[in-house]
């Protein structure tokens, strides 16, 4: 897991090939008019979803405490203060069913190890070994993911 301000974007785009064109898309958007809804970048290798809700209990949010095996996400926050929990995958023990290959997306029951928030401006990279409950706040959070192929 990576935690940085979007400033900083151009540390990151050698630790993987899609990493520069990810960033690059992030920092040539006006992120305060993107409308909700998902945008391919780079056809399955690379795309865009913007979101613009309520943000939720921890506990709805740990309900699906997700990991992806296909994906690396790359979360910005655009607008509002969003916090986060975060695992380990190689600590968590208890599955909430099997892999779903189709969304790419694997539960766990377990809980955060930690949580933290992130504001206007700042990201968050997942690899798959990042467990991550999004979307913990109050009031409305508007975010950009951008899904990177492995």
């Amino acid at each position: 897991m990576i935690i940085d301000s979007i400033s900083n974007a151009g540390k990151y785009v050698s630790l993987h090939p899609l990493f520069e064109k990810a960033f690059q898309y992030i920092t040539s958007q006006d992120l305060a008019t993107l409308p909700d809804g998902k945008f391919e970048i780079d056809g399955a290798h690379l795309k865009a979803i913007v979101s613009n809700k309520n943000g939720m209990t921890a506990a709805e949010s740990t309900a699906k405490f997700e990991c992806h095996n296909q994906y690396i996400d790359i979360q910005v926050c655009i607008n509002g203060i969003e916090t986060m929990g975060w695992k380990p995958r190689e600590t968590c023990i208890s599955e909430n069913g099997d892999y779903n290959p189709e969304k790419d997306v694997m539960l766990y029951h377990d809980a955060p190890d930690m949580y933290f928030s992130l504001t206007n401006g700042q990201f968050v990279i997942f690899f798959p070994n990042d467990v991550h409950a999004p979307m913990i706040g109050e009031g409305p959070i508007k975010k950009l993911v951008i899904k990177v192929k492995i």
